[in-house]
């Protein structure tokens, strides 16, 4: 009896972040390399936007050159909480988060296409004391969760129609992101929804299917979307359009060599490359500090990926498992697209780099992934 007492005791501290000792217990629990993984993600991005901040104000017109390095440390704060207070959270909790998140994500996406600030032709901004919040950035972390939590209902009760639900909730998103439109993030959408799908056992019927889906997604974008055909033709025959982006993120990239740029900033290739701060700024961290820092950009994302395999493929909770590399799906494959839009392997997206791209949004949505993946990954009673 005193030896079950003592269990009970533990398994209430563990699963109640708010009581005495829980903190303790919290990081007693951690997944130690998932965590310093992440940290040093973010740590370099620190060092980068001072890096390319600066050049993009430059290029931007903007008189005070700390404009964006200044705007990007006032983000860290929120996201920082973001990532602590998430992974803070017990299982149970996260599942509620996610549905929350998801709604009002979900709400917001609805809103941009009403009052949403055009840029490039694009209405994915919702704009307000002179900030810019793009919704589909939360959105991806609280569609992981719940198309996990459907799937994994589903899978406990047969009667549940937890696949039907996820994939009306894929289609509502997918539907959102082609009026806005942002292929981009519809293609990570897709991309999240098919990992969840695979992880959760569904047969390769519904895979195909889905596969289906995506290609009539594609087909569809490029036949009513000129800028999504500009940059698919460019990619593949460079001499049909301009390509000057893609060029200057190769040189900048070149310019690095193995240990960074020797030469004065005024000589540095970033100088002349768009959107430095933003789309292309593993360039700026190749040409900066080499190949070396692109290199291990590159590996602590595959250890976030490991770690993530290695966490879900212990637990015997299907809700766990899918929601695992569902989040892990959001942060490597949209570093992946970075990293290959970059190094000109796929075609241009103008997709952030989770942690180290400028953006609010960016920051704070790559920040509640991985929170999310800290609480879930936690080391659990039996």
């Amino acid at each position: 009896m005193a030896d079950t007492a003592v269990f009970e005791q533990r398994l209430a501290a563990a699963a109640s972040p708010g009581r005495e000792g829980s903190l303790k217990t919290w990081w007693r629990s951690l997944d130690k390399p998932l965590l310093g993984a992440i940290g040093s993600l973010i740590l370099i991005g620190v060092v980068l936007a001072a890096a390319a901040g600066p050049v993009a104000a430059f290029r931007k017109g903007i008189a005070d050159p700390l404009h964006f390095v200044e705007r990007q440390y006032l983000f860290l704060g929120p996201a920082l909480l973001c990532l602590g207070f998430t992974s803070l959270l017990a299982v149970r909790q996260v599942r509620a988060a996610g549905i929350v998140l998801a709604g009002m994500a979900f709400g917001m996406m609805l809103l941009t296409l009403i009052l949403g600030e055009t840029i490039n032709g694009a209405n994915r901004w919702l704009s307000f004391a002179g900030f810019s919040l793009q919704p589909s950035e939360f959105f991806k972390p609280g569609f992981a969760l719940m198309a996990s939590l459907l799937l994994a209902e589903q899978a406990r009760t047969k009667d549940f129609p937890g696949g039907m639900m996820s994939a009306a909730l894929f289609a509502a998103g997918a539907i959102v992101l082609l009026l806005q439109p942002d292929f981009g993030q519809l293609f990570l959408l897709t991309a999240i929804w098919g990992t969840v799908f695979f992880v959760a056992g569904w047969n390769w019927l519904w895979i195909g299917g889905l596969g289906t889906v995506v290609s009539g997604i594609l087909a569809f974008g490029y036949t009513f979307a000129p800028h999504f055909r500009s940059r698919i033709d460019r990619f593949f025959d460079p001499s049909s359009g301009d390509t000057y982006q893609v060029d200057m993120a190769l040189k900048t990239v070149a310019a690095g060599g193995a240990a960074g740029y020797r030469l004065n900033d005024a000589q540095s290739v970033k100088n002349a490359l768009p959107d430095a701060h933003t789309d292309f700024i593993f360039a700026v961290a190749a040409e900066e500090f080499g190949f070396l820092l692109g290199a291990i950009i590159i590996g602590l994302f595959a250890t976030i990926a490991y770690r993530c395999l290695k966490a879900a493929f212990s637990t015997e909770d299907v809700f766990c498992r899918c929601a695992i590399l569902g989040l892990a799906a959001h942060l490597c494959f949209q570093a992946f697209i970075n990293i290959g839009v970059t190094l000109s392997v796929l075609p241009a997206k103008g997709m952030t780099l989770p942690f180290i791209s400028y953006g609010g949004s960016s920051l704070i949505g790559a920040a509640l992934s991985a929170g999310f993946l800290l609480a879930l990954t936690r080391r659990q009673p039996a």
